[in-house]
């Protein structure tokens, strides 16, 4: 597999999610003439810690070109970007490799109507995949709020959540997986998040009743660990906004919350309800 070239983390993170924004922004409104029911709604994120960054591949039929997402890296995740349902051709490549070089992970998918979907580069740099992950964006019940756990710390390779003066969000939570989503009390809550030999850390959020939440854990840039809150969604609706900036231990003295529209390492589309695919490397490339 061809060799990633590394370079800084917070540049290459910031220039692909200010560039992936734009990107977003010009791409991501549903074609002239589409109704909501053939619109999907798909998100992106780059979770492999030691995953250099990388640009992604987006092709859709017809396309005379693909979309190009330059330079994205590790903890970034993007809004929901809608797209007209059918079959789409994805790559991604180290950053700045021309087309020609064989991408280091590819996949076809399809986008189907009215569903939405996180789709991440996961696991280690050494056994890189995609993995689809199924976003539950229905309402929940009146009077609650909806959270899941995205696990992406490699320094901690499984990791409880636990309110610190009420109940646990997840037990065991293994690197490069994601829980179910859960119904909580809408209100602040104070997290501490550790498990095993791994680093602990504490982070407060906030939980409005009618949302729904993705807690993604990170490895930190100078050691332990970090949070971001993700709101996926308000009384059963796409949210079309960032990151929901976390407390002390998740995003306190900037982090990725400064990213208001961004862009991860992969992208894919919609699959069957209920399942969660890993897409191993394949040499050929789509194009």
């Amino acid at each position: 597999m061809p060799q990633l070239r590394t370079a800084p983390r917070r540049l290459t993170g910031t220039a692909g999610a200010l560039l992936l924004g734009a990107a977003l922004a010009a791409t991501g409104a549903p074609p002239a003439g589409a109704a909501p029911r053939d619109i999907g709604y798909v998100r992106l994120a780059h979770l492999s810690p030691d995953t250099p960054a990388v640009d992604v591949y987006l092709s859709a039929p017809g396309d005379a070109a693909p979309q190009v997402f330059p330079a994205v890296g590790y903890g970034v995740v993007s809004r929901y970007l809608p797209l007209a349902t059918g079959r789409y051709a994805v790559a991604m490549r180290e950053a700045g490799a021309p087309v020609s070089e064989p991408p280091v992970l590819t996949t076809e998918v399809a986008v189907g109507a009215g569903e939405a979907y996180t789709v991440a580069g996961v696991g280690r740099y050494a056994d890189l995949g995609l993995r689809v992950l199924v976003d539950d964006l229905s309402a929940p019940a009146r009077g609650q709020a909806k959270i899941r756990v995205v696990q992406a710390s490699v320094r901690a390779p499984v990791v409880d959540v636990a309110a610190t003066d009420g109940p646990t969000i997840a037990d065991a939570v293994r690197f490069a997986t994601t829980t179910d989503y859960r119904e909580v009390t809408p209100g602040r809550w104070r997290l501490r998040l550790g498990g095993g030999s791994g680093p602990t850390t504490d982070t407060e959020v906030t939980l409005d009743g009618g949302r729904v939440y993705s807690l993604l854990v990170l490895d930190g840039k100078r050691g332990g660990l970090t949070t971001e809150l993700r709101e996926d969604a308000r009384g059963g609706e796409v949210t079309p906004a960032g990151g929901v900036q976390a407390g002390a231990g998740g995003l306190a003295g900037g982090g990725l919350g400064a990213y208001p529209m961004v862009a991860g390492g992969v992208l894919a589309g919609a699959v069957v309800v209920g399942t969660t695919v890993l897409v191993r490397r394949r040499r050929r490339p789509v194009w």
